[in-house]
């Protein structure tokens, strides 16, 4: 329920974006909360723990059981033990450091992590990205109701837009993405995976975990961003809004 900017002005309904607490656990272990958007859980949830370097790949995940409350949510997750066991030798070092001043160091390797290097991929066709955006506004059918919702779609090699997820944080939309189509056992090497929000490192560190072979993106990227698509092969792409797609990666 709102009104306009005028006492005269009747009161209206609007449809908002719906958020929920998701708290994560694996083998009990509790590892994260943050807010999301309640669709697509399980997707998150798969997406998530690969981009996060948790599991491997999802064989290392053995199940995963959600439990609903009023505005909130608890996902239980069991994961294999070479996974749990890595998971609590890094929470032991971040531990151990946190109080010899080495923290930063941690912090540091957190947010510049070493990762590996992908096989290159071609670019996709330059004609795939003619009236994208409008291509990916009806793949948004959530947004399209609410709005205050980011977008990661993926498009297949005739590009078509085969999957998409919504979520109101920019990383778990493309989180819920990359478990959606490692479930459905899609090859993201071929085709192209599009983000609607600002391209930040941190989605270049996702794209390269889920071993993505082309993001592109609807805001231009940071030069920070760039940098890490080269160095490890990921093709990137900037849409912009009135001019032709930019090449980012490679040069």
């Amino acid at each position: 329920m709102f009104r306009e900017y005028d006492k005269a002005a009747a009161r209206s309904e609007a449809a908002l974006a719906s958020e929920i607490a998701l708290a994560i656990t694996y083998n009990g272990l509790n590892q994260a909360v943050m807010m999301v958007s309640p669709g697509n859980i399980e997707d998150f949830i798969r997406g998530f723990s690969v981009s996060n370097d948790i599991v491997e790949d999802l064989s290392e995940i053995y199940d995963v059981r959600l439990t609903h409350f009023d505005q909130a949510c608890q996902a239980d997750v069991q994961i294999s033990s070479r996974a749990f066991w890595a998971l609590k030798n890094h929470r032991r070092q971040m531990t151990g450091t946190s109080g010899c001043g080495l923290c930063g160091v941690e912090a540091l390797e957190q947010a510049l992590p070493q990762l590996d290097i992908l096989e290159p991929v071609p670019l996709p066709a330059s004609v795939h990205f003619i009236g994208i955006r409008e291509r990916i506004e009806q793949a948004q059918q959530m947004a399209r109701s609410s709005g205050a919702l980011h977008a990661a779609l993926y498009f297949d090699a005739d590009g078509n837009a085969v999957v998409c997820r919504e979520d109101i944080g920019r990383h778990n939309a493309l989180d819920k993405l990359i478990g959606a189509l490692k479930q459905a056992r899609i090859d993201t090497r071929v085709g192209f995976t599009v983000v609607t929000s600002r391209c930040s490192l941190e989605l270049i560190h996702k794209a390269v975990r889920a071993k993505l072979g082309t993001l592109v993106s609807l805001s231009a990227p940071t030069a920070l961003t760039v940098q890490w698509a080269i160095r490890h092969r990921l093709n990137l792409i900037h849409v912009p809004h009135r001019n032709a797609p930019r090449i980012y990666s490679p040069v």
